[in-house]
Parts: structure tokens; sequence; C-alpha cells
């Protein structure tokens, strides 16, 4: 047995007995739906924290492997009629572990290495240049194809609009940053990057349970973004995260930084209506995958749709946003659990584009993405959709010229 019966969890009772076990939760749960196991679910697990809380059970292995398999995709907290707070349960617990069960070394060591910005960098341009070679096995969390350059686009100073780079985004997909500053660029509104001055948001050490760590680079985000700019994002786990410093760091400066947080499709929604794009009539059929952070915490997911619509016809899948397994870490932590849950997340995907005709697959969190591209999709972001079209809007205007 590891642990003992003496309360060591200190979770809100009042969170804790607002689950009334009614199993609304369960078809959006990824693991119960997956596995059948009641220790897997959203109430399942509730209960074992109530247990631990009470002294009632020890902490075994079966115990520990319940909290570990939770994707913390959050789909139970948007579809339980008692607001039970799921998400703060689970964040708790993950932290109160963290003493008693150390984290895996591969998973510090990536954790550590996301807060030296530089090295993370260098680090990655190193295993581009293998890639290229073909010296380097096929890995699951990795890009196909690393990138050997970072953004393309001049580094502005100041900016109408800050855009959050965070850190593997920035090293890994930097023509995401590239395409999100075109299209707000479109509007009229300048970007200036929050740059590795800013850093990581800290939401995969909170999701591991390293609070203390979380706080601090939540405390260094805020810090070095001072003002009442907006700060827009483009990674959906990073916006959830900033959205959250307030509950994170408990500060009434910590709370009105994240007013100032929205996706970058929140802030588009409201921008793009003078925004022109391609009218040769040819609108592609985008499908959308909601990244979780998305759909169940931000709750911003319907402006993907609406930005999209813009220019292109939207195909939604029809599984109400299950989780893709892809959830930060987890793919490198849970591969089996992670891998068919992405198994179930492709058939979905496999539908919508036998239904709609569609090929292209839209996600806007970089850890979906290649989660899913390492089963061979091929996933862009919302908003290089978006740039694409105004590049071919760009370019037919230029051949007009030239006439």
């Amino acid at each position: 047995m590891n642990g003992s019966t003496t309360s060591w969890l200190n979770l809100d009772d009042d969170a804790l007995t607002a689950c009334v076990a009614c199993g609304l939760c369960l078809p959006h749960c990824p693991t119960f739906r997956l596995t059948g196991d009641e220790r897997m679910s959203p109430r399942g697990r509730i209960a074992l924290m109530r247990a631990v809380e009470t002294g009632s059970v020890e902490c075994d292995e079966e115990w520990f492997e319940s909290i570990e398999t939770c994707i913390q995709c959050r789909g139970c907290e948007a579809a339980c009629p008692a607001g039970v707070p799921f998400g703060e349960l689970i964040s708790g617990t993950r932290s109160a572990m963290v003493d008693r069960r150390p984290l895996p070394l591969r998973l510090r060591v990536g954790l550590w290495a996301l807060t030296r910005p530089v090295l993370l960098l260098l680090g990655s341009r190193v295993l581009a240049a293998i890639q290229r070679l073909h010296l380097l096995p096929r890995v699951g969390f990795l890009p196909r194809r690393l990138p050997l350059r970072g953004s393309s686009l001049p580094r502005r100073t100041n900016g109408d609009v800050i855009l959050f780079t965070g850190c593997v985004m920035d090293v890994w997909q930097p023509e995401v940053h590239d395409a999100a500053e075109t299209v707000v660029g479109a509007t009229g509104a300048t970007v200036e990057r929050s740059g590795t001055t800013t850093g990581c948001c800290g939401a995969l050490h909170e999701h591991a349970g390293l609070k203390t760590q979380a706080r601090r680079m939540a405390e260094q985000v805020i810090r070095s973004l001072p003002g009442d700019r907006p700060v827009l994002v483009d990674s959906a786990g990073c916006g959830a995260s900033l959205k959250e410093y307030g509950v994170l760091l408990g500060t009434e400066e910590a709370a009105e930084f994240s007013t100032r947080v929205m996706d970058v499709h929140e802030w588009l929604a409201d921008h793009l209506g003078e925004v022109k794009f391609s009218d040769s009539g040819d609108r592609p059929g985008v499908i959308v995958q909601d990244p979780c952070h998305l759909r169940h915490v931000q709750r911003a997911h319907g402006s993907v749709r609406e930005v999209l619509s813009h220019c292109s016809d939207v195909v939604d899948l029809d599984d109400d946003g299950l989780c893709c397994g892809a959830g930060g870490s987890y793919s490198l932590l849970q591969p089996e659990l992670a891998a068919a849950a992405r198994d179930r997340k492709v058939d979905v995907i496999n539908r919508a584009s036998e239904r709609s005709g569609a090929t292209i697959v839209v996600s806007a969190n970089p850890g979906c993405s290649m989660h899913l591209a390492a089963a061979g999709l091929e996933v862009v972001h919302p908003v290089q959709v978006l740039a694409d079209l105004l590049s071919t809007q760009s370019e037919d205007e230029g051949q007009e010229h030239g006439r």
C-alpha cells in the first residue's frame, strides 16, 4: 500500500459533496467511454477523492491509477447540472499527489525544458536537422517535420494587441503565429508578440500537479505584460490557463489580467467584418475538431465557427466534443488510452469527411493537432485557413493590377 488513511488532499468539502452521482457526466468522459470502468469516470474519481478525505480508504495502486488516467479535459464539468468544479478537484488532487507519487523522469525533464526557451529552441533545431537526415525515429508527440527556422515575419516592439506566443508552439508551430498575426493585421490592428521574456504559461506544470512552478510562471507572464492591451492566444490550452490565473494565484492583479485574455477567434469574431476574403466562389469545407480547453473551459468554440464561416463551409463532428486523447502530456504518460481516444476521434472525423466531402481538419490547439497528425491526418489551425484565403485574395488582386 502507498499512502495512509490520513486526510491529505485538502480539497474543498463543498466541491466534493456537490456531486450527486447522477451520471450525466459519463457520456462526456473519454476514459469511461473507453473502459466502462467506474473508477475512470468523473463521479468515480470524486468518490475516491472523498473516501481519502474521510479516511475510509487507503491510496493503493488502483487509487493512483484512477487519478492519473484522467485526461483533465473537463468535459464532465461542462455537462454537470450541479456545477461540480471537477477541474478544481482534479487539479488539487494532482498537486497533493506530487510528494507521494513522483512524476516520471521524462515528464520532469520536458517540463524543465519548457521554462528555458533558448534551450528548447536549440534542442528543437538539432532534432529538426536529425529528422531531415532520417535518423530520428517517429515519435508520436513530435511534429512530422520540425521547423528549422522560426517566424518569417518581422517582430514589432509595440502593437495594438499582444499575441501570446508561449513555449512549444513558438518553436514547433511558428507558422501558426505568423498566420494569426497576418489575419489580425488584415483587420487594421498591429500585433506585438509576447516573446521569450514572457515565456511559458505553466498550463502543463499545473496539470502535472506542480502548482508552485505554475504560479511562478503565471507571475512572470503577468509581470512581463503590463497595461490594458488585449492578450490574444492561438493555443486553446494556453488560453484556458491564462484565463484562470485569477483562480491559480488568487490575487486581484491576476484576475484583472485574465480579463484581458481572449482566444484569437473571440477577438477576430468582433473584428473580421470589414476583411475581404477570396470571392472565387470556392468555399472549402472545413472539419472542426474542438480542443477541450476551448470548448469546455473557455466555452469559446463558437467563435471558431463564426470566423471560419466568412470564407468556408464549417463541418461539425457528431461526438459532442469528446476528447481526442492528447491532453497535454497525457499521450506521453498514458499512450494506450490516448491512442484509443484518438482512434475514436479519427473515426468520427472520417465519418464527417464521408458525409460532407470535406478534407481539411482544423484544430485550435497544438497538442491536439500533433496528436491527430500522428495518426495520419492533415491538421491545420483555423487561422491558417483564414490566412491562406487572404493570401489567395491578395494574389488575385496583384494579378489584376499587373494586367
